[in-house]
């Protein structure tokens, strides 16, 4: 029996899959209920100012990955068409982005049988980047990105904007044809490839850039708010683009940017149908990850950045699954990976935004620009962009590239602790001598490393009661020879991260034979897990084959449950008389956190028929 299609129903179950995952399937929609003339404005006036930056930037990335600049633009227009639909920032702008389009290049050039094949397998790669965002969007997998330090973006990005620089220079140089010969897969490679090929510069592209350098230069510190990039870009070619057309001009062999044809702008799906589309899956999978994890990291700082000028939440899982949709976006209009941009993004914002309309608005702006250009006549045979000297934009995006270079973030990562200025020269490091797709990992292991290495250390500090009846810490002099109890304070994460830690400080402290009983007070242990609670399973048993015995105070609800669900509750109260009222375990009270170690202490003077128990003190000999 062939089922029934009922649009209706998978509309409705659709619509629950994601709000069970908090997800808004359209968020555009709240947007549009409120919408009204001067908003409209005020999104319009955003959207011409991000569109002048948009086209350029394009252009400069797709040259940074070495691509048709037709990837570049595509990618800008079709990311701010579509990830407004979806997310849950409103003043987002993604787009295609300094560090993506270097991890880009990064790959190809490590990957010399690939990359003859790029711009096929391009479109492929943005496919499998949108397709991971969407699957973690799901799985929020966005909320981890908070564990990421900061440190290891900071050096990152460092190292990317050296190797931007960098390969930029043979453009400078005119021996882009040489560099790329020697077929550089490293920055030393790149380096010496620069070195080796400077017999064969020529000083026309060295004016272009140094003029295009200048200018840019100035303007951005005259006028930070005008579309510096577009006016130098449009400027320069104009002048040297004109004299690189005119025969016997020393500035006729510059290198230039070829232009699009409307047929390069026509949605197609990535090419799947080919007999080994699944080793380009294999070969491109590390690459993607990398590439949909920088994305998504990108755009998280970008909108908790706007977010707190703003004075709105950032949905940092709703912005992935924008992430994702803006990339199958981009793979269909064949363009290159889309991320946040933090500097269109706050264009955006300082512009007067006020809904996410403006990115619509932008990308709609980007794209009729991008047909004028691709249906414009060619006078002569020669088309606008055909007037862009490589050079010019060389230097337009060394200028870029400086600017990603923080020195302010630099020295505080540098100069805030150890682990974090270990992360930064670690992933700085990285960036320059491994492949860019791996040096993100490298720097993201050491920093989750360096986190689990400061979360597994749980203090243990043993505990006595005064005079006066109340419980406190006690001092290395108080140590008394012949200890019967001992109340160790438990503080601290308990996961599998901690167990061997925890585990080693609890038996130094059972090594000693004259220690009858142990209280384990863990009104401040947390987090605990199979791992933790298999240690603590081991110590009760190690205890009790010495006719010793194990206590618990202090435990909280979540910490009684972990122990109830795993079983082991009934090991802790093995010996404890229950019809009696006897216990081995004391849940904590917030109204008097020592009132369970109260209740312990009589358990354990109970245990040992009734004398008087002495308490000795716990220290971490790692803390004298």
């Amino acid at each position: 029996m062939i089922p029934h299609f009922h649009p209706r129903r998978i509309l409705r179950r659709t619509t629950e899959f994601f709000r069970g995952g908090k997800l808004d399937p359209f968020p555009i929609l709240h947007t549009l209920r409120k919408y009204d003339r001067e908003k409209f404005r005020a999104d319009g006036k955003a959207a011409l100012n991000v569109s002048l930056l948009d086209i350029p930037q394009g252009i400069a990335y797709a040259a940074i990955a070495e691509l048709p600049i037709v990837f570049g633009i595509a990618c800008s227009a079709t990311a701010s068409l579509i990830a407004p639909l979806f997310a849950g920032s409103r003043h987002t702008i993604l787009g295609p982005t300094n560090a993506t389009a270097f991890m880009l290049f990064g790959f190809f050039a490590m990957e010399p049988a690939l990359a003859v094949r790029e711009t096929q397998l391009v479109p492929l790669l943005v496919m499998m980047v949108g397709i991971f965002c969407l699957l973690g969007s799901i799985l929020r997998l966005a909320d981890l990105l908070q564990y990421i330090s900061r440190s290891v973006l900071v050096g990152y990005v460092s190292g990317a904007a050296v190797l931007i620089m960098t390969n930029q220079m043979k453009h400078l140089l005119g021996v882009a044809y040489e560099v790329d010969v020697l077929r550089p897969r490293t920055f030393v490679g790149l380096v010496e490839a620069l070195v080796l090929s400077l017999p064969h510069a020529i000083w026309p592209p060295m004016v272009i850039g140094a003029v295009t350098f200048v200018i840019f230069t100035v303007l951005r510190k005259w006028k930070p708010r005008w579309p510096n990039l577009a006016i130098t870009l449009v400027a320069v070619s104009a002048v040297f683009g004109t004299l690189a057309h005119q025969k016997g001009s020393p500035f006729e062999q510059v290198a230039r940017f070829r232009t699009f044809s409307p047929e390069d702008l026509m949605p197609s799906l990535p090419s799947l149908a080919y007999s080994g589309v699944f080793e380009d899956i294999a070969a491109l999978l590390g690459v993607a990850l990398a590439i949909g994890f920088l994305a998504c990291l990108e755009n998280t700082l970008m909108a908790k950045t706007i977010a707190s000028r703003s004075g709105d939440r950032a949905d940092v899982n709703q912005d992935m699954f924008a992430v994702g949709a803006a990339n199958l976006a981009s793979a269909i209009a064949g363009g290159m990976p889309a991320s946040g941009s933090l500097l269109r993004s706050t264009l955006n914002f300082n512009s007067g935004a006020r809904t996410r309309m403006s990115s619509i608005y932008s990308g709609l702006l980007v794209l009729s620009a991008a047909l004028i250009i691709a249906w414009l006549p060619r006078y002569g045979g020669i088309a606008l962009i055909d007037y862009v000297p490589k050079a010019a934009l060389a230097a337009l995006i060394i200028g870029i590239a400086l600017a990603l270079i923080n020195r302010h973030n630099i020295r505080i990562c540098a100069r805030s602790t150890p682990d974090d200025a270990a992360v930064l020269v670690t992933t700085f490091i990285a960036t320059l001598i491994a492949p860019l797709h791996l040096a993100i990992f490298i720097g993201v292991a050491l920093s989750v490393s360096l986190f689990l290495r400061k979360a597994s250390r749980p203090h243990l500090v043993e505990y006595e009661f005064n005079d006066a009846g109340e419980l406190r810490q006690m001092g290395e002099k108080r140590q008394r020879p012949n200890p019967a109890i001992s109340i160790v304070h438990v503080e601290g994460d308990l996961f599998f991260g901690a167990a061997e830690l925890f585990r080693t400080q609890i038996q130094r402290t059972a090594a000693d034979a004259s220690l009858k009983i142990m209280i384990l007070r863990l009104k401040n242990a947390r987090h605990l897990d199979a791992t933790s609670v298999l240690a603590l399973e081991d110590l009760i048993k190690f205890m009790r084959a010495n006719d010793r015995h194990v206590l618990i105070s202090g435990a909280t609800r979540d910490v009684y449950r972990v122990l109830k669900n795993s079983g082991v509750l009934e090991t802790i109260q093995q010996g404890a008389d229950r019809k009696a009222g006897q216990s081995n375990i004391f849940l904590n009270r917030p109204s008097n956190p020592n009132l369970s170690t109260r209740d312990a202490l009589k358990r354990a003077q109970q245990l040992l028929g009734g004398e008087k128990a002495d308490i000795r003190i716990f220290y971490d000999p790692a803390k004298k």
